[in-house]
């Protein structure tokens, strides 16, 4: 007996790891090489690719493909449909496999439905990517991105609330959760 679910559509290879408590929904494919935390939920439609690693408490939503080179800390939220590349400059004639780009989602980071992530980026701690964006470089902790190509609008608290920060400092309305913004940066008080 295992100590993950998974679908009987599933198709998980040997050489996966795949933590307690994880699901891995309809039509999913787990290649040899990935490694899978516990408590994540994988939706319909999901391929982890070898060589990936995907930390503890992780929702990827249907649809969703996590190629080699891309790494998900622990409690990272990957919204429906949203992409991942992981070659800069792909062409079907040339082979670009040993050119794959690291991309790093850090520790609560969010990404909405339909977005896309480019390659040999990293999102910070607790950002949060707005549904539909185009992610094109590094994205701040705690920052709140949106667009085409994804720029920052604002500040999000680790709960997931928009912050509003006057002066410099700012609280969670819903957590109480304090701010001060430095340098450009957000820190946690």
């Amino acid at each position: 007996m295992s100590d993950f679910y998974a679908h009987p559509s599933a198709v998980i290879d040997e050489g996966a790891v795949i933590g307690q408590g994880t699901k891995v929904w309809h039509f999913c494919h787990v290649m040899p090489g990935a490694v899978i935390g516990e408590r994540c939920s994988l939706g319909q439609n999901v391929v982890v690719m070898p060589g990936t690693r995907i930390g503890t408490n992780v929702k990827i939503q249907n649809n969703v493909s996590i190629y080699e080179g891309v790494v998900l800390e622990d409690d990272v939220f990957c919204g429906p449909s949203m992409v991942f590349t992981n070659v800069s400059f792909p062409r079907s004639h040339v082979i670009r496999k040993g050119e794959y780009e690291r991309t790093l989602c850090r520790q609560g980071a969010t990404i909405g439905a339909n977005a896309t992530v480019v390659c040999g980026t990293t999102l910070g701690r607790f950002s949060f990517v707005g549904a539909g964006a185009v992610v094109t470089r590094d994205v701040k902790d705690y920052a709140l991105v949106v667009g085409n190509p994804a720029r920052q609008v604002g500040w999000m608290c680790q709960c997931g609330e928009r912050l509003r920060i006057s002066e410099g400092k700012g609280g969670c309305a819903r957590c109480g959760f304090t701010y001060a913004e430095r340098d450009g940066e957000l820190v946690p008080q």
